[in-house]
């Protein structure tokens, strides 16, 4: 299935039925009066975040909903019928915007939550609305309401819990594989990765947590090159970051500084979030390489760098670990502020 993470949808709410004229003419009874009933109300548009997905394809191709008007009124006082909703399913985690693509209508991060995009009309009042003790025989009757519509942008930010940050070929994908059951495309040439991946890190039968690996970074991403910083908002939910750093390169503290520029460009509270710093490919490197290097990139962030090889896993399991730790104080700190919120 190809991966879709944005998508530009037009909807319509639908339009109230009409109210009518009618009058109740029966034998024997002289003076039956306005029985004209009012409209239906029309169906809302409605967006439902549902598990099981994870990309917005079906929006690729279908890209106009409208719902159905609601039922006329008729006579003896008869309210026409309320048309039925329409339900659109998105991934959970997908993020309803206006067609500024600025103003978030909705934002669904749980399953089965929904949100009203498109209220429907509501139905015109018959002639028996209108009835008062001056005006016995109303001849008027409104009618429906239209239903609101609307352009908008549907916007899908993965639900993960750690994300993997990188230059092209910092080795992301390797390390997703080794560290989950994931199995992205691996090779060596840049932008291997075209899209994100998601997989879980089971570090034993209780203790589990979501690792998105996003596509490689370069610098003018925040500008549109390479793959621009498209994919950047999949990290958006994160609670850590995993900034993996080719070792085997020359200057890796020019490629930690390259990633960063563009995490600041895009913005986001990305910079904000806790960074976890892994010199990746332990077994390229000479023990010379390994402590000048070491040296240099915790020099210039100020922060402890981790030695890890995605190829022979060594030091991968203490990163996990790591990983694990700062998610659990994250939520917990989000819970500890939802609280005292409430």
């Amino acid at each position: 299935m190809k991966f879709l993470d944005e998508a530009k949808i037009w909807v319509k709410a639908g339009d109230g039925g009409d109210g009518v004229i009618a009058f109740r003419r029966e034998k024997y009874i002289e003076f039956g009066g306005p029985d004209g009933g009012n409209g239906g109300k029309g169906g809302d548009i409605i967006i439902e975040a549902v598990p099981g997905l994870n990309t917005l394809i079906d929006y690729r191709y279908a890209q106009h909903f409208k719902a159905r008007k609601g039922g006329n009124g008729a006579g003896s006082d008869r309210t026409g019928a309320g048309s039925e909703d329409v339900t659109l399913k998105v991934p959970v985690g997908t993020v309803v915007l206006d067609e500024d693509k600025e103003t978030v209508l909705a934002d669904l991060t749980e399953p089965g939550q929904r949100s009203v995009i498109c209220t429907g009309g509501d139905g015109g009042h018959g002639n028996a609305h209108f009835k008062t003790s001056t005006n016995r025989a109303p001849r008027r009757a409104d009618k429906g309401y239209p239903g609101e519509e609307r352009w908008l942008w549907l916007r899908l930010k993965l639900i993960a819990d750690a994300g993997l940050v990188g230059l092209p070929n910092a080795g992301k994908s390797t390390f997703l594989s080794v560290a989950s059951a994931a199995r992205p495309k691996i090779a060596d040439y840049p932008f291997t990765t075209l899209t994100p991946q998601l997989g879980v890190v089971r570090l034993n039968a209780t203790e589990e947590y979501v690792l998105a690996d996003i596509p490689g970074l370069i610098e003018g991403a925040a500008e549109g090159a390479g793959l621009g910083t498209r994919f950047l908002g999949h990290v958006e939910r994160c609670a850590v970051l995993l900034h993996l750093i080719d070792g085997s390169q020359p200057d890796p503290v020019r490629a930690y500084e390259t990633v960063r520029g563009e995490l600041e460009e895009y913005g986001g509270g990305l910079v904000d979030k806790p960074e976890i710093i892994a010199l990746n490919k332990l077994d390229a490197m000479t023990p010379q390489a390994r402590a000048s290097r070491v040296k240099a990139l915790e020099r210039a962030t100020g922060r402890e760098v981790r030695l890890i090889s995605g190829v022979t896993q060594e030091g991968v399991p203490g990163v996990l670990r790591e990983l694990a730790d700062t998610i659990y104080r994250q939520r917990e700190a989000q819970a500890e502020k939802k609280g005292t919120a409430a």
